[in-house]
């Protein structure tokens, strides 16, 4: 999951450079990202658990959301004080995570 983010994150600081768009779509990439790789965790999750597939998709989306939240804390000294802007990210996280186990 974290090499697709990664990779991701590099294609998107390659736009940005060229394209220089605004900070709304920066965000909107950012969540995409989250998004693609939290289906894509569950989807093997659930391929390797064979059961429950579902909650091994959300355990996977929110683990990726908690070491994003520990990276942002230890880099920035802190974590964002928009509390709405946090649990938009978690809860898209374990969604996107919990519909990759689904289909797997």
């Amino acid at each position: 999951m974290y090499v697709i983010t990664g990779l991701a994150l590099l294609v998107l600081a390659f736009l940005l450079l060229k394209l220089q768009p605004g900070e709304n779509i920066v965000s909107a990439g950012i969540l995409v990202i989250y998004i693609l790789s939290c289906l894509v965790g569950g989807l093997i999750a659930g391929k390797r658990m064979k059961v429950h597939k579902f909650l091994w998709g959300v355990l996977t989306g929110t683990a990726y959301f908690l070491i994003l939240l520990a990276g942002s804390f230890l880099l920035n000294r802190g974590v964002s004080d928009d509390i709405v802007q946090v649990t938009t990210t978690l809860v898209m996280c374990m969604a996107a995570g919990m519909i990759g186990g689904m289909i797997s």
